[in-house]
Formats: C-alpha cells, structure tokens, sequence
C-alpha cells in the first residue's frame, strides 16, 4: 500500500464497530495510508472522543448496543457543533432501504461489509481533501 498523499497526513478518523476485529483491520490501512485512526466500540465512546479530539471523518457501524448507527448519525447532524464532520456508513446491513435509510440520516456515503477498501480510501481522500 502506498503511504498517503500529503493530503491525508494527519487527518483523523474515527472507527465506531462494536467488533474489535473490523476496527482492528480498518485501522491497519488507514493508518498505512497516512490518517490518525481512533476507535470507538460504542456511540457512547465516540461522544466521548469527539469532546476531546474532533475527527476529519467518522465511520460509524450500523448495528451497536445503545444507539444504533442511524440514530447516532440523525442525532449528529441535529447537533451544530457535530453537523459538518461527514459520517461513512460500514454496515453488514445491504438491504436498499437500510442504505436509503443511512443515506436519509445526512451520512456521506455507506459501504456494505466486506468493505471494498480502495474505493473506501478513495471515498475518503474525497471526503477530507
């Protein structure tokens, strides 16, 4: 993998997946691409991290305990602090209506797992220029 235009060195990301193993993955190539990657396992932790550290991008996982994707993303979107960060939707979740739906909620985009990685780079640099 190549490492990144300069464009895309320090900009921040994070991943919100309640599944260790696909942040864990995600991690590994964004951050061989050039972004600072943190990870969120629940809404909950990324309102935390977004307090203290706010992201150029989230990516933000449908199906999670507490608030499901859609409601954390309609919910950031009404919050004008929190409003303009874009929000990538990756999601096991490949129904059109629950695209349609992601897409409704003021996400950017949405990727249905497994996650064609260079298209999500590319989304990405597109995203946080």
């Amino acid at each position: 993998m190549d490492n990144g235009s300069d464009s895309e060195k320090g900009k921040k990301i994070v991943i919100v997946d309640d599944d260790r193993g696909t942040r864990d993955r995600l991690q590994q190539i964004l951050e061989s691409s050039g972004w600072r990657v943190a990870q969120a396992p629940s809404g909950l932790r990324l309102l935390s991290l977004l307090e203290v550290d706010r992201p150029d991008v989230i990516l933000l996982d449908v199906a999670m305990s507490w608030i499901n994707g859609f409601e954390l993303c309609r919910a950031m979107k009404a919050n004008a602090n929190y409003q303009g960060i874009p929000v990538v939707f990756i999601s096991g979740r490949s129904a059109p209506s629950d695209i349609e739906t992601g897409m409704s909620c003021g996400a950017a985009d949405y990727f249905v797992k497994p996650i064609d990685t260079r298209r999500l780079l590319e989304r990405l640099r597109e995203l946080s220029p």
